[in-house]
């Protein structure tokens, strides 16, 4: 997604992953010129070395929503850009609303995947969802998918559960931008630094989805030395149980008891446990999804992460919540209903006043 100054710089950051042990490469049309630069990238790396190149799982997705004939010109003109008579994967590329899964499930997009499996285009299907927990559930126990990719982060883990029960019913889960939406890592402010010694922030947030079993992580390289982190982890690929019994376990389990320790220090009585029994909210207010940004902005010094994405509010159609802080009515309806006793209007009215700011460009529309 990231790559994308030129086609010299996609190969390049193709043979780095290459170099560090990557064996997964996932794009979508959606990202500009990408898939079109990545199948230069790869047909160059099929003439040099046809063994690596095979090695190469790939996934694209589509986003949902075309008529079957539209759609299967969609997804051919995906293998041509690709430079492939097959793909390993393919993902309905953002199953956010109700109607996405109808699409998906009984709608013009069944026929379409069906098709798409059955002409062996694909070898399986499944989706990328920024939709709410009942709406990912319902995907999951469709049995229509085979793979999933969750915003499932070191500082969002309302969807651990789903991606546990996804990964023992053997449907594989991908951790969707860890280092960028997962909390800007890749910038984290010196508080963040600090808390997360001796891990860096964006090590320690990997490190965590891999030792709960995540099968896939986006490392979102936008130039080969981003692929660094991969070599490093190297050593953090065994199983949940594993890294509990041992060593790196007990190092990492004390990092994030260090982390969580430091983040409730500086909230103190006003830090939001996330347990969502506020909901729901008359006025459709997603309390704990913007308590969870006053969280991080007050807790871990992350203000520039927490204003970024408090202000796509409204502003990114069905990717992102719709509604803001300001939209609470002080109706009191939340209040007896939170276990901590918390002021959660003062709470969202400060949440609002620190981080309602003018909004960024998003880098995909």
């Amino acid at each position: 997604m990231r790559a994308l100054e030129s086609p010299a710089l996609m190969e390049a950051v193709l043979d780095a992953a290459l170099a560090a042990g990557i064996n997964h490469i996932e794009t979508a049309p959606a990202y500009g010129p990408a898939e079109a630069f990545l199948g230069r990238a790869l047909a160059r790396l099929g003439e040099r070395d046809p063994a690596a190149r095979a090695s190469l799982v790939l996934t694209t997705k589509l986003l949902p929503g075309p008529e079957p004939d539209d759609g299967r010109a969609q997804l051919r003109a995906c293998l041509r850009r690709l430079g492939v008579e097959r793909l390993d994967n393919l993902a309905v590329h953002g199953l956010n609303r109700p109607e996405h899964l109808a699409w998906a499930l009984s709608g013009p997009g069944a026929d379409l995947l069906a098709w798409a499996t059955e002409e062996g285009l694909v070898g399986q299907v499944g989706f990328s969802s920024h939709g709410d927990t009942a709406l990912i559930e319902a995907a999951l126990a469709s049995g229509r998918f085979g793979f999933c990719s969750l915003h499932v982060h070191l500082f969002d883990r309302e969807r651990l559960p789903l991606a546990r029960a996804a990964l023992a019913a053997g449907i594989g889960v991908m951790a969707i931008s860890p280092a960028d939406k997962g909390g800007r890592l890749h910038d984290p402010p010196p508080e963040l630094v600090a808390d997360c010694t001796p891990f860096a922030p964006l090590e320690l947030a990997y490190r965590f989805l891999l030792a709960e079993g995540i099968s896939t992580l986006t490392l979102g390289a936008a130039v080969p030395e981003d692929l660094a982190w991969a070599v490093r982890l190297a050593d953090a690929g065994a199983t949940a149980t594993a890294q509990a019994t041992g060593a790196a376990g007990r190092e990492l389990a004390a990092a994030l008891a260090r982390l969580e320790a430091a983040g409730r220090q500086r909230l103190g009585a006003d830090r939001c446990g996330q347990c969502r029994q506020c909901l729901p909210c008359p006025n459709a207010v997603p309390i704990p999804a913007l308590l969870r940004l006053r969280n991080l902005a007050v807790g871990h010094g992350m203000e520039p992460f927490a204003t970024e994405r408090y202000n796509l509010i409204g502003r990114a159609g069905h990717w992102w919540e719709a509604v803001d802080a300001a939209a609470c009515g002080r109706c009191g309806d939340c209040l007896p209903r939170c276990p901590l006793q918390l002021p959660i209007p003062d709470l969202l009215a400060d949440t609002h006043r620190r981080l309602a700011a003018a909004p960024r460009r998003r880098l995909w529309g």
